[in-house]
């Protein structure tokens, strides 16, 4: 993988976190530049694909907001091609309503997403939550179960030694699982604590789970070690042990339907 580019911002400017902001729409680019810059952000506009490339090769971004339906080359790709220089939180834009474009956003990589129209207050939100939980945490121990290691410090994983290249809410994520083992989460309890989110899209956490799976299980279509259960959520075990009482984890599935219900429940 290779490094990310070399920002030559200095002065006052140096401690500002920079946001590429791409969106054809140019009153849409206007105004999110608008208010992330008075919220304090350094804001790079692109109206396409290529132009935001070329941007963030001169200058790397801290984040990336990006409208997925763009002309020529999408968000999608435009997400991959960042990803593939170096990691970058990504929040996609998307029209309301597109769920299947909002899970194509999820499954690409973004951290987070944001349906249109949207509150640019919102948005800066979004930003400033997302860039928080990219910081860097402070210097401390790592931790170790089930040959996957977390070093939160340097935001670094590792299956049996091997590195693994993890988003930013995969990594937090991860790391709920490891600190928690054994225990049983519903969505809206990792979305409360993984995204600091009270209500939200559920089907978010799916995504995150399944794009998680297929890095840190042997097997993704029969996960050992993030078990489904069945009407409730989620469980991290260590061991890699099914409970057969539970129903889950087996194929994959998460017991929960598209719309976000349980399957089987009454």
């Amino acid at each position: 993988m290779q490094q990310p580019y070399e920002s030559t911002e200095t002065g006052a400017t140096a401690g500002a976190a920079r946001v590429l902001v791409v969106d054809d729409d140019p009153t849409v680019a206007e105004i999110v530049a608008g208010y992330l810059e008075r919220a304090g952000y350094l804001v790079d506009p692109a109206g396409d694909g290529p132009t935001a490339l070329t941007r963030a090769a001169a200058h790397w971004p801290d984040l990336v907001v990006l409208d997925l339906m763009l002309p020529g080359m999408d968000g999608l790709e435009v997400c991959r091609r960042l990803r593939g220089h170096a990691p970058v939180p990504v929040i996609m834009l998307t029209a309301r309503g597109d769920e299947d474009d909002r899970i194509l956003g999820l499954e690409v990589g973004a951290d987070d997403y944001v349906t249109k129209p949207f509150s640019p207050r919102e948005l800066v939100l979004r930003v400033e939550s997302v860039l928080r939980r990219s910081r860097p945490a402070p210097a401390g121990r790592s931790f170790s179960s089930a040959g996957l290691t977390l070093d939160p410090g340097a935001r670094r994983a590792t299956k049996d030694g091997t590195e693994l290249a993890l988003t930013l809410r995969e990594f937090d994520l991860l790391a709920f699982f490891l600190r928690n083992p054994g225990r049983a989460y519903g969505r809206e309890d990792l979305m409360r604590a993984v995204w600091g989110w009270d209500f939200g899209d559920l089907s978010t956490v799916t995504v995150h789970v399944r794009r998680l799976r297929a890095k840190v299980e042997d097997d993704p279509a029969r996960p050992r070690l993030i078990q489904t259960v069945w009407g409730v959520g989620y469980r991290f075990e260590p061991s890699g042990e099914h409970n057969p009482n539970d129903r889950n984890g087996q194929d994959g599935r998460d017991g929960l339907d598209s719309r976000g219900g349980r399957e089987g429940a009454a």
